[in-house]
């Protein structure tokens, strides 16, 4: 137990979570440069994880940060900076977010640029919607932004995620940003319009069926162990595989 005063305390909590949102998109950052130019974000990421002065963790490469901390925290963090005048100070935690928010929507570009720059009327699989594993938690999730991407260039989506429900998924697809920190009853309901390009199934294989595209977006252990051949042998062929998470062996 440590005792601080009421802004020690205040500050701590935001502070830890944006310094490991930072490390994120710290890396995240880095991931753009080396596929820019030929370089392993997983080596660099080892490489400069063995200096003791940075450590291994928090720095895996990914489609994105979510969670219900970090985003909101960073906010609460620019706004405070913002009232005591301290613009840059809330610029430089602003970016943290950026970057992520840039993260997101440059996977999306990928995904639509390697398909020849267009995903209209395309099935696209989507592993995973929680945003991480082992937990049924969507709130802020990067699959989301990248679904609702997707979705705007026309893409047919086909959903699979072994805790998330139908609804759930739905319902966080026609949101807006902190609608989940809202109390239930003014939270948007599922059955708009606006999901009707989207499927949800029951297994990875039945999300993959017929698909021109497969992004994995949550790093749930049973997607590094699926039958990629099988996988690929039912999709529609020229088949891509977006990785969000480095789960699976490219080659």
């Amino acid at each position: 137990i440590l005792t601080t005063n009421l802004w020690s305390a205040e500050l701590s909590k935001l502070a830890a979570n944006a310094f490991l949102a930072q490390r994120i998109s710290s890396v995240n950052a880095m991931s753009a440069l080396c596929e820019a130019t030929g370089a392993d974000v997983a080596e660099v990421s080892y490489a400069i994880g063995k200096d003791t002065r940075i450590g291994p963790k928090f720095l895996n490469a990914s489609v994105g940060f979510g969670g219900s901390c970090f985003q909101k925290d960073i906010l609460n963090l620019v706004y405070i900076c913002e009232c005591n005048g301290l613009p840059e100070v809330a610029e430089y935690w602003k970016q943290v977010i950026k970057i992520n928010d840039y993260q997101k929507s440059r996977f999306v570009n990928r995904v639509v640029s390697s398909m020849f720059n267009t995903v209209s009327q395309k099935e696209i699989a989507v592993l995973g919607f929680a945003f991480k594993k082992d937990t049924g938690d969507t709130r802020e999730t990067p699959a989301i932004d990248v679904c609702q991407g997707l979705l705007g260039d026309k893409a047919l989506l086909s959903i699979y995620d072994p805790q998330v429900q139908k609804e759930h998924i739905q319902r966080d697809l026609i949101m807006k940003k902190f609608d989940w920190d809202h109390p239930l009853h003014l939270q948007p309901k599922s059955g708009s319009a606006a999901v009707e390009q989207v499927t949800v199934t029951s297994d990875a294989y039945e999300a993959t069926e017929e698909a021109h595209g497969v992004c994995i977006l949550t790093e749930w252990d049973e997607f590094r162990t699926l039958d990629y051949k099988k996988i690929y042998d039912n999709m529609q062929k020229p088949a891509f595989v977006f990785d969000g998470r480095n789960v699976v062996n490219a080659d």
